[in-house]
């Protein structure tokens, strides 16, 4: 009950504005409502095609072939972790980023599905 004042009021901020819109030339309106309605699809196309890019950009790792710089890409692996996944080649599982103890188990269940191994 005591919420039932601010309800109220929040009602009638909401209808102020509405009414507040509603002065405008139809014609105005309409154009308003066409420029927003044309940002809203083209920041929804953006975020649609970076999520998109995301999902897709989940290529595999190769423990023994990978570069530095291709090792830095995966999540949670800095340089220096990179370094020393470099110095301590060859694998021959991925699992021994863990057995190794280069990486936690943690760390590496964030990149088990990014990672392979070639011999």
């Amino acid at each position: 009950m005591r919420f039932l004042p601010l309800m109220s009021a929040s009602l009638c901020v909401a209808i102020g504005i509405c009414v507040a819109c509603t002065n405008q030339n139809p014609d105005q309106l309409r154009e308003k409502t066409a420029e927003e309605t044309a940002a809203i699809k083209r920041d929804t196309k953006a975020v649609a095609d970076g999520v998109k890019e995301g999902l897709s950009n989940k290529k595999s790792v190769d423990l023994n072939k990978a570069s530095r710089d291709d090792l830095a890409t995966l999540p949670g692996i800095d340089s220096r972790k990179a370094d020393r996944i470099v110095a301590e080649r060859p694998y021959a599982s991925a699992h021994q980023l863990v057995t190794r103890r280069i990486l936690t188990d943690d760390e590496y269940s964030q990149i088990q599905d990014r990672i392979e191994v070639s011999r």
